[in-house]
């Protein structure tokens, strides 16, 4: 976390926490979601703004990370803006070495050593990294694909809608009444 983000908690311990107002896709990008888009539906059929300015990217980047109760949230200043994700905390990048290994790298451009794969019924190629668990890039299923014929990494089958409580991370982070994400 930012020092001078850990500065401002420490000045404003009592601000609100924000919900609903930033997304991320199964692509790793970022989107902003103002009160007309949230009234318009669910992150799932609105997206919003896309957010592209460089600085703001990895000043987000740098300071996301998840709550006790598996919300995510991205700390801006003394404010957490929890964050809704359309399939999991990150969305990991392959990179294929000479050796055959795998390198991965979370869309923050952390990296991310595999513990275990998971598909969904859609196919879709989930990975369990010691920083966390994500979804891997669309553009590097073809790299991932070599990693299973090698047996590097061996995916078990599990329902979408059972890997959020089996990876302990919220889709959509909303208030309890505790007043926390």
């Amino acid at each position: 976390m930012d020092d001078i983000v850990k500065a401002a908690m420490l000045k404003w311990p009592q601000v609100p926490h924000c919900h609903g107002w930033l997304a991320l896709d199964a692509r790793g990008s970022w989107f902003m979601r103002d009160e007309r888009v949230q009234a318009a539906g669910d992150f799932s059929l609105v997206k919003g703004s896309r957010v592209d300015h460089g600085k703001l990217l990895d000043f987000i980047e740098r300071n996301y990370m998840p709550d006790a109760d598996g919300g995510w949230y991205f700390q801006n200043g003394p404010q957490r803006v929890y964050v809704d994700l359309e399939a999991a905390p990150f969305v990991w990048r392959l990179q294929a070495m000479a050796d055959g290994a795998v390198q991965v790298a979370a869309h923050t451009g952390a990296p991310a050593q595999v513990r275990s794969s998971w598909l969904d019924a859609q196919g879709r190629l989930f990975l369990d990294c010691d920083i966390g668990f994500g979804l891997v890039h669309t553009l590097d299923t073809g790299i991932a694909a070599v990693a299973i014929d090698a047996s590097r990494w061996q995916p078990q089958v599990l329902e979408f809608s059972a890997m959020p409580l089996r990876f302990g991370y919220q889709l959509r982070p909303r208030p309890t009444a505790q007043g926390a994400g």
